[in-house]
């Protein structure tokens, strides 16, 4: 079995990723005049999935390439190749993200003439050994589940050893929704959960302060305005549980409190405890 960043990943889990990572149809974001130069289909109705969205950062898009090209794999291989080398290069300047330097990737395979001869994208025909190429994808700036180090769980997060060390069924689920989720709230963690019902339930079911060393501290991170960005909780013992992001690549992990906070600083973010009621 697969482990990746010390989670298991079974061989279905495996298969939705490569789905994931290089969909049949991807999109290609240009702006008005790379449309019109380069003849290219564009439809700007149709919206990334989820897990789309995550593999490819659109949200970090130049909001001027609006445009958007649907290709399979086919359509874009009978590109000229300029045109190839050209579209793969607006990509990296309009920060999208999947298109790795071919140097990168040598040692496994050689994408050198797919586009420019320093960039490509991912298509599956690029992945027979998906359980080689997946793994360093997910793991990326993200450092390891620990769960197997912790020796005692509280009891009263009935549903925090069940969650770590887990990955999601695909993007959406997120930090809010794992704490929820370890403190006994049904479902909370297979959503994408918003700031609102994280608020209520903090209010709710959660008081001012905590000790780092104890079960059930809840870490808020809030931005200047307030708004919660971020969030974590204890297990006692040193240990803590959270979810880095929404993304289809972000397990729910265990990490040490220390490494949750370094992990997590952030210009302009301060972060606050809670206790929930144990």
């Amino acid at each position: 079995m697969l482990t990746v960043l010390g989670v298991t990943v079974s061989p279905g889990l495996l298969e939705r990723w490569v789905d994931w990572l290089a969909p049949d149809e991807q999109p290609f974001f240009l702006t008005k005049k790379q449309a019109s130069q380069w003849g290219l289909p564009v439809d700007d109705v149709r919206e990334p999935t989820a897990e789309q969205r995550d593999t490819y950062r659109t949200y970090y898009v130049d909001r001027k390439a609006a445009r958007i090209s649907w290709l399979d794999e086919a359509t874009y291989a009978d590109l000229p190749k300029a045109t190839r080398a050209a579209l793969v290069r607006a990509q990296v300047s309009h920060g999208r993200d999947a298109v790795p330097t071919v140097r990168g990737w040598s040692s496994v395979l050689d994408a050198r003439q797919q586009a420019d001869g320093h960039r490509f994208v991912w298509w599956k025909s690029l992945l027979p050994d998906a359980d080689v190429v997946l793994p360093p994808i997910v793991s990326r700036d993200l450092g390891p589940s620990r769960h197997a180090e912790v020796r005692t769980w509280p009891a009263e997060l009935p549903r925090a050893r069940e969650l770590a060390g887990t990955f999601p069924d695909g993007s959406g689920p997120n930090c809010f929704g794992t704490v929820m989720a370890a403190c006994g709230v049904d479902g909370a963690q297979e959503v994408w959960m918003q700031r609102e019902p994280f608020e209520q339930w903090l209010a709710g079911h959660t008081t001012p302060g905590g000790r780092d060393d104890a079960p059930g501290t809840v870490f808020v991170w809030r931005d200047a305005g307030q708004a919660v960005q971020h969030t974590a909780i204890t297990l006692g013992d040193g240990w803590m549980l959270h979810k880095p992001s929404q993304s289809w690549m972000s397990p729910r992990k265990v990490r040490t409190v220390g490494e949750v906070k370094r992990s997590t600083r952030t210009a302009g973010w301060r972060l606050q405890r809670r206790s929930v009621g144990l």
